[in-house]
């Protein structure tokens, strides 16, 4: 699949002579002498599947070598500290690329490797040092082999117009891995609903979440869990999850499961206790309504537009017909007064990032579904706690539901269905005793 991916992208870099810098990225240090577990970027793992620290590919469609990637040596010391590395040695054979070189030779054997290259592809921004000695030698490039009658780099450019395009089109084995992701966050998600119960508090369902997607293999989760009860669901992105659960309230619990750095996104919204007043009844069916509307518009043809749109359009109707808005809809869709109510957009593009890259627009309108591109469809309803415009039965209600949508040429597929969200299916779930031992999706492995 990493073979692949390199060999699309130096086709596309052929085009016009372009080559591609693609980094792993660096430990960050956490407190003190402490670094967070190390992440790839997304952009370097898509490309080479490696998960090493202090790693660069050079992709060089002009050259002998197209794929020369640097990286750290082998040291016995260092690896009895801080784990085992690959090495130089092994590197091309074990990942398939052409040449490595240790990544303190980086700088030295940079400008040699870019001669013949007329444009250099790079993500600018994330490292600072880095940028300022890539501009160097190509500074230094053009008043030496430039002036050779050589060709050099003389433009200097992102990753977004081709390199992050690519990565919007899923292929079948990234698929794969999104819905191996989507079945670990089945069952984490699942045993979440059995195990909240009035008394509990939001960082155990956190810490559930997290060890069923670490138990299941996962590199962890796609972002900071959100286990949001009562008004706390109404803060978009609520990650304190350190309060108490209440009878009477609503669980708001947005978590995806990681599976080898590609993510899943899903929210669910349940009650507490089991079953659901009338007023969450009445948000939560209005939700969901909306949701499966929008889902339905996904699909080859359609814009990610369309589906916030229809998304919206059954929100306000049915905020009006419950009193919250005054209607008529042409109107509160003019003035925008639900955006009280529902703030945000209802999708996002979803891959190695849980925000994907890939354009939203195209010749500034919006993006049409093709296959193989995958988004979340997430509406929701947001009441706060001191909203005074509303009927105090209403206020602290915050209602999100949340799938991942692989678009295909027939139309799509939700990866995440088999998550409960009819309101019954979400009862009995939440009714179902908690098991002293997890006990596994069948769909899970």
């Amino acid at each position: 699949m990493f073979a692949d991916h390199r060999k699309r992208l130096l086709d596309l870099l052929h085009k016009d002579k372009a080559c591609c810098i693609v980094a792993s990225g660096t430990l960050k240090a956490r407190n003190a002498d402490c670094d967070y577990r190390f992440r790839p970027a997304s952009d370097f793992y898509y490309l080479t599947g490696f998960r090493e620290p202090d790693s660069i590919l050079v992709l060089l469609p002009e050259s002998v070598e197209r794929t020369v990637l640097f990286l750290r040596e082998n040291d016995k010391h260092a690896e009895i500290w801080n784990g085992r590395r690959l090495g130089i040695e092994r590197a091309p054979d074990a990942l398939g690329v052409d040449a490595a070189f240790s990544i303190d030779e980086f700088w030295d054997r940079l400008p040699e490797l870019l001669v013949g290259h007329g444009r250099v592809i790079q993500r600018m921004g994330e490292e600072p040092e880095r940028d300022r000695l890539l501009g160097d030698v190509l500074s230094e490039l053009r008043e030496t082999s430039g002036k050779a009658g050589k060709t050099v780099p003389t433009s200097w450019s992102g990753p977004d117009e081709l390199l992050h395009e690519m990565r919007l089109f899923k292929s079948a084995g990234e698929v794969e891995e999104m819905r191996r992701a989507s079945r670990i966050t089945h069952e984490a998600h699942i045993a979440a609903m059995r195990e909240a119960a009035p008394g509990k508090n939001e960082g155990e369902i956190d810490a559930l979440l997290e060890y069923t997607f670490r138990r299941r293999g996962g590199t962890g989760c796609s972002y900071s869990n959100i286990v949001a009860g009562g008004k706390n669901a109404c803060i978009l992105h609520y990650i304190e999850n350190d309060q108490p659960l209440r009878n009477g309230d609503l669980l708001l619990v947005d978590a995806g499961c990681e599976w080898n750095f590609y993510a899943s996104d899903v929210t669910r919204t349940f009650p507490v206790s089991g079953s659901f007043s009338s007023e969450q009844r009445a948000i939560y069916q209005l939700v969901l309504k909306s949701q499966k509307q929008a889902i339905d518009l996904v699909r080859p043809g359609n814009t990610y537009a369309q589906v916030h749109e229809r998304s919206v359009e059954v929100l306000v109707q049915g905020l009006i017909e419950l009193g919250l808005l005054a209607g008529p809809l042409e109107n509160e869709l003019e003035e925008g007064n639900y955006r009280r109510f529902y703030m945000h957009k209802t999708s996002h593009w979803l891959g190695l990032d849980v925000h994907d890259c890939g354009a939203y627009y195209r010749n500034e309108k919006p993006r049409v579904f093709e296959p193989g591109m995958v988004t979340t469809v997430e509406p929701g309803l947001y009441i706060g706690a001191d909203d005074t415009t509303v009927e105090r039965k209403w206020r602290g209600i915050g209602v999100r539901i949340e799938d991942d949508i692989l678009v295909t040429p027939e139309g799509h597929e939700n990866l995440s269905a088999a998550i409960p969200k009819e309101i019954d299916d979400v009862e009995a779930a939440c009714r179902a005793t908690p098991a002293n031992e997890l006990v596994e999706s069948p769909l899970a492995t």
